[in-house]
């Protein structure tokens, strides 16, 4: 992409700063010069798009404010609200709310998708919404609180906006994710496109085998639940200068939550956990952290040779790896230097609201592990040599996940359900568990863990059945083995995933919106 602007194929016209604007530009003017297709110029989708697929219109926009917040860094977007109210943009939001697992869950007004594409009509309810938008007489109602479990007995508070809410939501992430995707620092990988948690493994396994040996492993305090607004907004505002826009965000934050026992309780902080905003807002307000290291890290360690000269003086190098509210910072130097780096975290997190888990953060060396994103992730010495490597595999908390998913599936509750039923149930669970953790040193663990499900599912079966072992090899195993199978149908465990090596792809991931060179 040229340095002045962006290019679209084709010819181009140059937009001069104070040239007049069609409708739907509105305020999209800044002093600099930039670069745009002529038939392009318009954001908005007009009548003569209206044959376009929904898809396509709405990546068209996301391309374009991807492109703009690129080419010029400090630009503010004014003219957005109109893009939010854009019937294109409400159907994929609908889409992607009706695609959603929780699209049966209803929030405080008990409907859902199901129920308005059965009662109301998708094309009569996302009207509504686009004209209570456009007549700024919408206004989010209190999220419904349901209560989770969490691991160690604790409860974790989850968020349920009503379906509208979610509709708008969505709209509004289509519209700002482009444009903070140009902002967001390559050292996160949580909730954002084209990433995932073993891009932010690899990276640690990078790392760490390049010498980082100390580990900061941090973890913020309900960090959805403190974040404060006035913070929030005031990153929000060094993008986006449609007030429209941020007085629609602001009025998500302070909706309130409506209790169990039916009580509204007011919000003065954070973001509720379970809306479709939330991650990117959290992101948002988190970016402060990767900004502060990044700066670190492009000014004192931006080569290998700087890096080198500053462990020869004795003076720490260190890398942020964040995945949403958990991160660790990887350190080459002293534990003293990681343990300082504690405090520094402390104080770029105080001025939003945070801070750091007393009970959950610690420095730990490499050599002794950690657990990060469910990967235990630790230096070893291989078998049969001298030489340490750092190897990554499933952590003792996902493997007992796990094997409780199993045993409550094979309870004595259960032996009303089918066998054929249970073995492709449990298949698909043990593969899907497997599918994530691939990317390791995972084989033997797959191993030990289909035979823990051979011993339940045979249990099982005996039980259900009242029948011996030698039945239960004549009626549920592969002849001359102990494999099982039913209807002829062979159990598929977590043994039947290859794992592979994921290869790490450096921390410069194209975004869905970066253009592509010929």
């Amino acid at each position: 992409m040229p340095a002045e602007g962006c290019w679209w194929g084709g010819a181009v016209v140059v937009l001069g700063g104070r040239e007049s604007r069609s409708h739907g530009e509105g305020r999209q003017r800044k002093e600099q010069r930039v670069v745009v297709m002529s038939e392009d110029a318009p954001v908005n989708i007009g009548a003569a798009e209206d044959a376009v697929l929904p898809h396509l219109a709405v990546r068209r926009i996301q391309d374009k404010l991807h492109c703009w917040a690129v080419s010029v860094p400090d630009r503010r977007f004014d003219d957005l609200y109109n893009l939010v109210c854009d019937p294109a943009v409400l159907a994929v939001a609908w889409e992607r709310v009706a695609g959603n697992k929780g699209a049966r869950t209803p929030g405080v007004d008990r409907a859902t998708v199901s129920y308005i594409e059965s009662q109301v009509g998708v094309g009569a309810f996302l009207h509504e919404v686009r004209e209570l938008l456009k007549s700024r007489t919408f206004s989010p109602v209190p999220v419904r609180q349901v209560m989770i479990p969490k691991a160690g007995g604790k409860l974790r508070a989850l968020g349920i906006p009503t379906v509208t809410d979610r509709v708008v939501q969505a709209a509004l992430k289509l519209v700002l994710e482009p444009i903070f995707e140009a902002d967001f620092q390559p050292v996160s990988y949580g909730f954002r496109p084209n990433r995932r948690a073993q891009d932010a493994i690899a990276e640690i396994h990078h790392y760490a085998t390049n010498s980082y040996q100390w580990v900061l492993e941090a973890d913020i305090e309900a960090c959805f639940d403190n974040i404060d607004h006035t913070a929030l907004m005031n990153r929000l505002r060094r993008r986006i200068g449609d007030k429209r826009v941020l007085g629609l965000v602001k009025s998500f934050l302070k909706a309130g939550v409506m209790t169990a026992h039916g009580t509204v309780e007011g919000k003065i902080t954070g973001t509720p956990q379970g809306g479709i905003l939330s991650p990117l807002l959290a992101n948002i307000a988190l970016s402060v952290l990767d900004d502060y290291f990044m700066e670190q890290w492009q000014t004192l360690m931006f080569n290998e040779q700087h890096r080198q000269k500053r462990r020869y003086h004795g003076v720490a190098n260190f890398r942020l790896v964040r995945y949403a509210d958990d991160f660790v910072v990887l350190v080459t130097g002293t534990k003293e230097d990681a343990q300082a780096l504690r405090d520094v975290v402390a104080d770029v997190l105080a001025p939003i609201g945070l801070r750091l888990s007393a009970e959950k953060t610690r420095v730990v060396h490499i050599d002794d592990g950690f657990d990060f994103l469910g990967f235990n992730i630790r230096r070893m010495r291989k078998s049969g040599s001298h030489k340490h490597y750092t190897y990554t595999r499933p952590s003792a908390k996902a493997i007992a996940t796990i094997k409780a998913r199993v045993r409550a599936m094979t309870y004595r509750n259960t032996l009303h359900h089918d066998p054929g039923y249970l073995l492709d149930y449990l298949g698909m669970v043990l593969r899907g568990w497997a599918n994530y953790f691939r990317y390791g040193v995972s084989k033997r663990i797959f191993t030990a863990i289909d035979s823990y499900t051979w011993e339940r599912i045979t249990a099982w079966l005996r039980k259900k059945h009242r029948i011996g072992w030698p039945e239960l090899r004549r009626r549920y195993c592969i002849p001359g083995t102990w494999r099982l199978i039913y209807d002829g149908q062979r159990f598929r465990g977590a043994a039947t995933v290859t794992v592979t090596r994921y290869r790490y792809r450096g921390y410069r991931i194209p975004t869905p919106w970066t253009p592509q060179t010929p």
